[in-house]
């Protein structure tokens, strides 16, 4: 059939495509879309006999079209894809509603593929999603500006971004979306439910929170965001400050452009904030943590097979010997906490702040040439120099110092008040 032969093209592209473009999001736009179920009919549901097949006839068929499906499945698969065509055929030849919708069908069969592998980060998105993802990652999106997870049973917010619409209304990270403009989200995919989230600018959307035990809503106007990258000052006691808030394609000149000015004013100390950063390219995370580690492994990278690649500092810092506190989060992921780690396990720094996210491992981003949807496949976990693995545990501070619902109210901010106090210790 057409339309086996169609889907057939667009699954074997996929299983050869080689891996291209490593990314780390940390829960930019993640998750997995419902594979489609195949429904059967009641069996007390009565079909006049003149209309069914013989059992012959039928099987004839299945077997006729099964055969021209897999026509161009590579012969050491046939057997192991034999079932999927079969599916395929039945599908078409006896679902009420017809005709199916082969583009819904096709997706469907690549979400519950990658679903299979049982890893929440390695996931389809369709086109929208796919480009809504990059544009982020490339410095601009229109939504509410928040990173977040859609990898759980609920969306959960990562962190909000610095000037946001998400930052001004007060969403926090850990806050869990259960409704969004008053429908329930329950059983939702989590990519469905972004798509609901984000919108065009101007245009504004009512979340559900849920924030421990309580339930909030927050209506939140849309805008064109501008992915933040870097923030820096002179604090009081001649200590400097710069955070980076994304790894970007810009992170890197801009933290060098901050690091330049700062460490021209010769501080006697350098805090760098890490807090409610979501992550972003794997090489902006080398060229970051190189800025404050002068030599040796930042990070391994580790695959199935147990071999492992191990990625050094490059040479050039522009603050490699100045005494460094680093602030993290809840909201720290990702490339985040690759920096974060290697300045901790190489004692080139302390950890102010509570346990980061968690996310320990690499994605690679491969648009699908056929469809220009895209597909993110874990390849490798990552290990800080010491050789641990924080996937799902995150990275415990030094110095834990937790940030209270009175000090967001009140603007006071006890983690950056400690890391000055540390800095300032003889």
């Amino acid at each position: 059939m057409q339309q086996g032969k169609v889907l057939k093209t667009i699954l074997l592209t996929l299983l050869v495509l080689g891996l291209i473009s490593g990314a780390f999001l940390g829960g930019v736009i993640t998750g997995n879309v419902l594979p489609v179920k195949l429904l059967q009919s009641s069996p007390t549901t009565e079909t006049p006999a003149a209309v069914l097949p013989t059992q012959e006839a039928a099987a004839e068929a299945t077997a006729e079209s099964t055969a021209t499906a897999q026509g161009g499945t590579p012969e050491e698969l046939q057997q192991t894809f034999a079932p999927f065509w079969e599916t395929w055929t039945l599908l078409h030849e006896n679902f009420v509603d017809q005709p199916l919708d082969d583009v819904a069908l096709m997706r469907g069969a690549i979400s519950g593929m990658l679903e299979a592998t049982g890893d929440k980060h390695t996931t389809y998105m369709n086109p929208t999603e796919f480009e809504q993802a990059n544009a982020s990652m490339e410095g601009e999106y229109e939504g509410i500006g928040a990173w977040v997870d859609t990898t759980g049973e609920y969306v959960q917010v990562i962190s909000p971004m610095k000037g946001s619409p998400a930052e001004a209304a007060g969403l926090r990270a850990n806050d869990i979306v259960i409704a969004v403009n008053g429908e329930d989200q329950t059983g939702i995919p989590g990519d469905l439910v972004l798509k609901k989230i984000l919108g065009p600018a101007g245009e504004a959307v009512t979340l559900t929170i849920r924030r421990g035990e309580e339930t909030l809503d927050f209506t939140i106007v849309r805008a064109k965001i501008t992915v933040p990258v870097v923030d820096y000052r002179m604090l009081d006691n001649n200590i400097a400050y710069v955070a980076l808030y994304s790894f970007n394609e810009q992170a890197t000149d801009q933290l060098r452009a901050a690091l330049k000015e700062l460490m021209a004013q010769k501080p006697v100390g350098l805090i760098f904030d890490l807090r409610d950063n979501g992550g972003g390219y794997l090489s902006t995370a080398i060229e970051v943590v190189s800025e404050f580690i002068p030599k040796g492994v930042v990070m391994y990278e580790e695959y199935g097979d147990g071999t492992r690649d191990a990625y050094e500092a490059r040479r050039g810092g522009r603050a490699t010997e100045i005494p460094l506190v680093v602030l993290v989060n809840e909201g720290t992921a990702s490339a985040s906490e690759i920096t974060a780690g290697a300045i901790q396990d190489l004692g080139r720094g302390k950890l102010v702040g509570v346990k980061t996210y968690g996310k320990g491992s690499v994605q690679n981003w491969i648009p699908l040439t056929t469809e220009k949807g895209g597909v993110r496949i874990t390849i490798a976990r990552w290990l800080t120099p010491n050789g641990t693995q924080i996937s799902d545990v995150g990275l415990t501070p030094d110095l834990i110092v937790e940030m209270t619902d009175e000090d967001y109210t009140e603007g006071r901010d006890p983690q950056l008040d400690a890391a000055v106090q540390l800095l300032l210790q003889p």
